[in-house]
């Protein structure tokens, strides 16, 4: 089996049933199809074939998915790149992937109108100089149908990480990586033929991608494309296209549940919300809830480079132990929390996370060495430190690389930032270790408010929670934190100085 088929099993199942909506499109399995397949003669024609890279510069639109399928019918890689990315971010994955051709769309032409390469150059909207036009390629009908043989171990797909530490790296994956990774959201999330998924987050990111379309397509539901994420269209689209499911960041249930006209919505479509990248406290928990009307709000935990897989969190476990990850790996995965002599932990003590299954990626993109670095045997180290408690749910404490030790005492930013985000003027927050000459490193925390904080009072309610070594020395008010496109919070910017 592999991800090429998908799309060409729904088109045999299911013509004459709408598979995409976005950007004013509303496009059936068998429309979807023959505009793949028309693609996919076009990068033929053009040199273009088996193991060749193909960069999708393109914000959730109904020609990524077909863009998508057309490369994977020809056996080719699909390298989708973050619609946020700038011109030399862009160079950089241009030329480490190895790239054959690149399809960007119009509303993303400005960051690659430049761009000094050789290979085959695609864009919507029309043709330019260098350039070829989508429209014209993916209409041009070929009468030929064809079809991928690919064996599910070949190379599918490579995701470039964020790059927070230094350069990205490419994710390589299979296709039986893949369509692992979305056989377990198919199962855990009920996903059948009269689903309606809500794309909002960046198909360029793995859970989108992997775990939503992928899955999607596994069961010929419906996929609404939306090319960006504001309150405003999470709410009307939810309305207008009975949608059933949706992934998103922790941020986006937080802002969206704060839009003054959330209680009048008609949100009852809706049959499961996702949310993952990082968990949300109690208090946050049960304001989505409230506002979003559900007593369905899942959490999932994994990492890109397990396709992502991990661990989730249902909607009932919320109850008592929201701020978890959950206590059981997700279907087709296995999890181990160890200690840095590779042992199983017992339930209290801090360890690494460790993840095993048919989702992990094949490795690093031309990188033996950190793919090496990153599993032991066939079990794949996250670099997050956890703990299980006493009913054997799991608890991540923080990132290995932003653990703090001063004076040889260990300090988890995490648990700092969870105090200080319930300070009610505080909105977001982050804390690092900054260097310090003669404690190694010493606590730095930074804030975004409603108003200006003075650091005496942030100190002052950090210290009626936390011990006075956690408490933050050193403090920054800023007007946002930085975030990455899936709406992580990025501290690499804030260790650099570059708020």
């Amino acid at each position: 089996m592999n991800i090429s088929q998908l799309l060409e099993r729904n088109a045999r199942k299911y013509p004459e049933q709408e598979a995409l909506v976005g950007m004013g499109q509303r496009l059936k399995f068998g429309e979807l199809d023959r505009w793949a397949n028309n693609l996919a003669h076009a990068l033929l024609k053009y040199g273009i074939g088996t193991g060749d890279k193909v960069i999708l510069f393109m914000p959730n639109v109904p020609e990524f998915v077909a863009a998508y399928f057309a490369a994977q019918r020809i056996k080719a890689v699909i390298v989708p790149i973050s619609a946020k990315l700038g011109e030399k971010e862009i160079e950089y994955i241009v030329e480490h992937s190895d790239a054959k051709a690149l399809v960007a769309h119009d509303l993303l032409f400005d960051a690659v109108k430049e761009l000094k390469t050789d290979m085959l150059k695609v864009k919507t909207g029309g043709a330019v100089s260098g350039w070829q036009s989508f429209e014209e390629l993916a209409n041009t009908e070929s009468a030929e149908r064809l079809s991928s043989d690919a064996q599910d171990d070949e190379p599918s797909t490579i995701l470039y990480t964020s790059g927070t530490t230094g350069k990205p790296k490419g994710v390589l994956f299979s296709h039986r990586n893949v369509l692992t990774v979305a056989q377990m959201i198919c199962v855990e999330m009920e996903m059948k033929p009269e689903s309606r998924l809500l794309h909002m987050m960046p198909l360029s990111h793995s859970a989108p991608l992997h775990l939503f379309l992928v899955a999607g397509m596994i069961v010929g539901a419906k996929h609404v494309l939306v090319p960006t994420f504001t309150p405003d269209l999470l709410l009307d689209t939810v309305e207008k296209e009975r949608t059933t499911h949706f992934f998103g960041a922790p941020v986006a249930y937080l802002m969206t549940g704060k839009h003054p006209e959330i209680a009048q919505r008609d949100l009852s479509s809706m049959k499961w919300w996702i949310y993952g990248s990082a968990p949300l406290s109690a208090g946050e928990v049960k304001f989505v809830q409230q506002a979003f009307r559900t007593d369905n709000l899942v959490c999932v935990y994994g990492l890109t480079e397990a396709g992502p897989s991990g661990t989730l969190m249902t909607g009932t476990e919320h109850a008592e132990k929201a701020g978890s990850i959950g206590k059981r790996a997700a279907l087709h995965t296995e999890i181990r929390i160890v200690n840095p002599d590779g042992q199983d932990v017992a339930p209290g003590e801090v360890g690494e996370i460790l993840l095993r299954g048919e989702g992990n990626m094949l490795g690093y993109y031309k990188n033996e060495e950190a793919t090496k670095e990153t599993f032991i045997g066939d079990w794949l180290k996250t670099g997050d430190l956890a703990k299980f408690d006493e009913d054997g749910f799991i608890w991540v404490v923080d990132r290995k690389k932003d653990l703090i030790i001063s004076g040889g005492v260990n300090i988890y930013p995490k648990e700092i930032e969870e105090v200080l985000i319930t300070h009610p003027e505080i909105h977001e927050t982050a804390v690092i270790g900054v260097p310090h000459a003669e404690w190694g490193e010493t606590v730095k925390a930074y804030f975004a408010a409603s108003r200006e904080l003075s650091a005496d009072e942030i100190k002052a309610f950090a210290g009626k929670e936390l011990a006075s070594y956690k408490v933050p020395k050193l403090i920054e008010q800023v007007e946002a934190l930085p975030r990455n496109a899936s709406g992580k919070i990025l501290k690499q910017p804030l260790r650099e100085g570059s708020v």
